[in-house]
This record gives C-alpha cells, sequence and structure tokens, in this order.
C-alpha cells in the first residue's frame, strides 16, 4: 500500500465519477427505508449540482499507487441551497450566516477502510472547511442505514440535529459559535 492524497480541482471531478456511483449503490445497499429514492442518484444528478450550487468546492482524494480508492467532497454554499425540491435539509432561520459548510460526499472503496483513509480525509476536509471564518455552521448528511458513517462522524465532533424526509436522512451539525463557547469554559 502507498497512499497518497491530492486535492484536486473541480476541472478533474470526472475521476470521481466511479466512486461517487459506488457511494450511491453503497447508500442504497444500506437504507432501510425508502431504498428506491437512490435510484436517480448518480454523479450526473449529486455531485455536479452541489458543485454548481456551491461557492467554494474542496475534493480531495486518497490514492494507493495511482488508482482513486477514496474521496471526500466538501463545499461552502449559501444556506438557502440547502432547500429545494427534494427536501429542506435544515431550518434555514437556525443559521445565523449566509453561507454554511458542508461535507457533502465521503468515501472509501471497502478493502481500503481499514487504513485509517477515512480520518485523512477528514481532517483534510475539516482543515478546509474551517478557513472560512465567516462560517460557523458545518452539515453532513447521512444516509439512513449507514450507521457506521454516522458513528465515525459523532467521534469527530459532530452531533445528531434531525432526520428528514421522515427518517430517510440523518442531519449532523458541528457550530463553531458553540465550540468556542465549549473551548472557553
Amino acid at each position: 500500500m502507498n497512499f497518497k492524497y491530492e486535492v484536486i480541482p473541480d476541472e478533474k471531478v470526472e475521476i470521481c465519477r466511479d466512486l461517487c456511483n459506488e457511494l450511491m449503490a453503497f447508500q442504497k445497499s444500506k437504507a432501510y427505508f425508502k431504498p428506491e429514492l437512490f435510484n436517480d442518484m448518480n454523479f450526473e444528478t449529486r455531485m455536479i449540482p452541489s458543485m454548481k450550487s456551491a461557492i467554494y468546492n474542496h475534493i480531495v482524494v486518497a490514492k494507493d499507487n495511482g488508482k482513486v480508492v477514496g474521496y471526500a467532497y466538501s463545499n461552502i454554499s449559501p444556506k438557502e441551497a440547502y432547500s429545494n425540491e427534494f427536501a429542506t435539509f435544515f431550518d434555514l432561520s437556525s443559521v445565523s450566516r449566509n453561507n454554511v459548510g458542508c461535507l457533502s460526499q465521503f468515501y472509501i472503496k471497502e478493502e481500503y477502510r481499514q487504513y485509517r483513509i477515512g480520518s485523512i480525509l477528514f481532517n483534510m476536509s475539516m482543515k478546509w472547511l474551517k478557513q472560512f471564518h465567516d462560517v460557523e455552521d458545518y452539515f453532513i448528511f447521512v444516509s439512513n442505514g449507514n450507521q457506521h458513517a454516522l458513528e465515525f462522524y459523532k467521534r469527530k465532533g459532530f452531533s445528531v440535529s434531525h432526520d428528514i424526509l421522515d427518517g430517510f436522512i440523518t442531519v449532523l451539525r458541528n457550530n463553531t459559535q458553540f465550540e468556542n463557547k465549549i473551548d472557553v469554559s
């Protein structure tokens, strides 16, 4: 194993196509509630629209001997981008700033999950997100049935905020304003 991590520019996002489609199939395989909602979810319907609605995008890939084996896609977006025909992901009035940060997609091929790639990708993504001082709310959306991901993000400091779409998605949130209060005491 020879792991390298690379931040790729938006115009090279195509190298994430297969992994993004694997992520959608993985989420569908884990879902116990409305798995059919994943039928139309893929690189073209999830990643590309998310990137287009974002102000800033950050894509980091993990490679093993040049082969992409995992990726994390994060963005800074206007909070209104999270209210659309599919769902309203959080109460917009609960976010005081105009923009939010989101770890939008995160996937590692199964045979590579024991090598701490997830922690490295997560940390690289959070470091990027935290550089935007005008953002204090960070979100992660976990599909139902993906208990391992839910527990991973909770260990990393995110808290369950609420469910949407009758439990199809669990919304996790981390608020820097809240963190700062904790750090002071």
